[in-house]
């Protein structure tokens, strides 16, 4: 018999159980660990943002032209879109297991580049996303102010340009996004009944805006063809875009003939707050700001958020006052405690195994030999 082998050559059996246990080790190290299997179709998503359009014009002028180059892409299995009453747009696209999330990406990009000609000015300039999505999501970090002393858009703003990029960067980590951004913007709410009084519109309004804060390149003195004798050649360097509300206030949207202006500030009440108001996160009834963070394929999800922690507890020194973060979902507890279980288990099954071949051999140095 086999076993017999193993019996009568004790030292065989041990190095093929250091063998065992070796490999065993090894591979606890290397085996992606996580709450779930990852069994869920490979996922790329489409964004983009239509300022002012309800959710039916969305349809018809982002979704349609998009969806009907995006459809049939290389492997894709379905796709589900979602378009907002706030203007949003968002495409889902799932493709086969096993499919390179990667190349994925690159295909429907390539189909989005194609169809971008046929979208509304306006959401060419707000841009389309294209970027592979992630399934399972790793936590929840969640920022506030306990005190109130910072709002919202205080909040949202700092995690943007302080917190976001550092846990995107975190090894595991597949994607970090905000739920609700709000980000600083300047708001012109024009007063109509002015508008209608002097015979103009929202588009003159929009218009102007778009001809004074614009980032234009004005040339070069001194360049050739000019002749030998010119000496220095200098760049010329304008106002650029505009960056405070007095300036947007006096932006020029009409000269009249007996030279007077009019200007933005006549028409409209400006003021620094956040571009988006359809949306808000709080915490406990306190405004906070929460960061969505997702594990990458093949990630092991108790390392990668011990490192995310790790990264904002750093970060936490700079914090402002009244700032504080939280874990507000943190499914490695589920895989912490699952683990605990089965090493747990493992204790238990090996005392129970040794304690079942000592009663069958019934001799101490025979059960001393597989134990080890």
């Amino acid at each position: 018999m086999i076993s017999a082998l193993f019996v009568d050559r004790p030292r065989f059996a041990i190095v093929i159980a250091l063998v065992t246990v070796i490999a065993g080790l090894l591979s606890l190290f290397a085996i992606p660990i996580a709450q779930y299997p990852d069994i869920v179709p490979p996922q790329v998503s489409v964004t983009t943002f239509y300022p002012g359009a309800s959710a039916s014009v969305v349809e018809s002028t982002v979704a349609q032209p998009l969806e009907s180059q995006i459809v049939g892409v290389d492997r894709s299995i379905y796709m589900k879109s979602v378009s907002g009453n706030d203007g949003s747009y968002t495409l889902t696209v799932s493709f086969e297991l096993g499919s390179d999330a990667d190349i994925n990406t690159v295909n429907v990009n390539n189909r989005v580049q194609v169809a971008l000609s046929k979208l509304p000015q306006d959401v060419q300039r707000q841009g389309v996303t294209v970027k592979k999505q992630s399934s399972a999501m790793l936590g929840v970090i969640a920022l506030t102010s306990p005190k109130g002393t910072h709002d919202q858009l205080f909040i949202s703003n700092y995690t943007t340009i302080n917190l976001l990029d550092e846990i995107r960067s975190t090894p595991g980590v597949g994607q970090a996004t905000l739920f609700g951004p709000q980000d600083y913007a300047v708001r012109a709410w024009v007063q109509t009944d002015r508008l209608t009084g002097l015979g103009l519109t929202t588009a003159d309004i929009v218009q102007a805006i778009q001809g004074q804060n614009v980032q234009a390149a004005v040339g070069r003195i001194g360049a050739r063809p000019i002749s030998d004798d010119q000496q220095l050649q200098l760049n010329i360097q304008t106002k650029g875009r505009l960056s405070s509300v007095d300036e947007f206030n006096d932006i020029i949207i009409r000269t009249n003939s007996d030279g007077s202006v009019l200007r933005l500030s006549d028409v409209a009440r400006v003021e620094l707050g956040a571009a988006n108001l359809d949306r808000s996160t709080r915490l406990n009834g306190q405004p906070a700001t929460l960061i969505g963070i997702y594990q990458s394929p093949g990630a092991n999800a108790l390392t990668t958020l011990a490192a995310v922690k790790e990264r904002l507890a750093e970060a936490q020194k700079q914090f402002p006052d009244d700032l504080t973060w939280s874990v507000t979902y943190d499914p490695t507890t589920f895989v912490t405690a699952t683990i605990d279980i089965v090493e747990h288990t493992l204790f238990e099954a090996f005392v129970l195994v040794v304690l079942v071949v000592f009663l069958f051999l019934g001799n101490l140095r025979a059960t001393l030999i597989p134990t080890i």
